[in-house]
């Protein structure tokens, strides 16, 4: 199902962040260098170093044309890839941001950080609309429902906080982790959202209610992301265990483990994240190793 394509090098230290081009076969990976690197699947290479940082990169979000950077000082800095430059750089929080999204439907764009606050700022001239204290701690993780009216907020205390993307009121609380939730993802179809956290549990909440309805001891360590195919009824995960591994999104089932001790190829240290390309063709996870492998879906 997945097979082992190419290993990419050229980071000099581990990565924490990946994100797709809006343009097919690009993709850019920031991480301990001092630079957000641009990369070719069609190539299977290195582009070139598309800009400067002088933090670590913690986030990387692709919208519009315009790459978003949420950097270790608390920085972010927009990129706008048709121009070639750095359109804007300010100070979005106190302590680093790790995790962005956008809400197209509302022209603004989320911000979490290790304050656990979350920024909520416009997507037009990049002013802070609301600052919400969602933790005491860390938010370490964002995603959206499927239908854009809802976000979950991946917390350090080991809760996941849902709120109402119409108004930012907070709608439900979910405690199930034992440690630090690390990641979060909505079904594609509606149906769940899938929690990941330090404790090495994979938590489904059903949907619209969110009731816990499976929890699956799913890696060994931290889960630390969790990316659904694009087309097909899977979902993959990546954890500081070294290991990937793909599930049924249906079935809930594990069908693969691509790690280094079940096979000739992976990854030697954490892995942090984790992507599909556009087509669904590849997988690309990267992590501490510093490197990029590119896992090639074979029917």
């Amino acid at each position: 199902m997945l097979k082992h394509l190419r290993s990419l090098s050229g980071h000099q230290n581990p990565v924490y962040a990946l994100t797709n081009s809006s343009e097919p076969g690009i993709f850019f990976t920031g991480g301990n260098d001092k630079g957000v690197v641009e990369w070719s699947l069609k190539k299977m290479s290195f582009l070139k170093v598309l800009m400067p940082v002088k933090t670590s990169v913690y986030s990387l979000h692709q919208y519009n044309d315009q790459l978003f950077v949420g950097q270790r000082s608390g920085e972010v800095s927009i990129f706008d890839l048709n121009k070639q430059t750095i359109i804007s750089t300010f100070q979005a929080h106190e302590k680093p941001v790790f995790d962005l999204v956008t809400i197209p439907s509302k022209q603004e764009f989320l911000t979490a950080s290790e304050d656990g606050t979350v920024g909520v700022w416009s997507l037009t001239d990049w002013s802070l609309l609301y600052r919400i204290r969602v933790s005491a701690d860390t938010v370490r993780a964002i995603a959206v429902s499927a239908d854009g009216l809802q976000v979950a907020f991946g917390c350090k205390d080991g809760a996941i906080r849902i709120y109402d993307l119409s108004d930012y009121s907070l709608l439900h609380i979910l405690q199930q982790h034992t440690l630090p939730v690390t990641s979060v993802q909505y079904s594609p179809d509606g149906k769940y959202l899938i929690s990941g956290g330090r404790d090495a549990q994979l938590n489904f909440w059903s949907l619209p209610d969110y009731q816990l309805q499976h929890t699956i001891p799913a890696h060994l360590f931290s889960v630390y992301g969790i990316a659904f195919h694009p087309s097909l009824p899977y979902f993959a995960t990546v954890s500081q265990d070294k290991s990937i591994k793909l599930w049924g999104s249906d079935d809930l089932r594990l069908y693969k483990i691509l790690s280094i001790e079940k096979s000739t190829h992976g990854h030697t240290h954490s892995i942090n994240k984790l992507i599909w390309s556009l087509d669904g063709k590849y997988l690309l996870t990267t992590g501490d190793d510093k490197l990029v492998m590119v896992w090639e879906w074979d029917l």
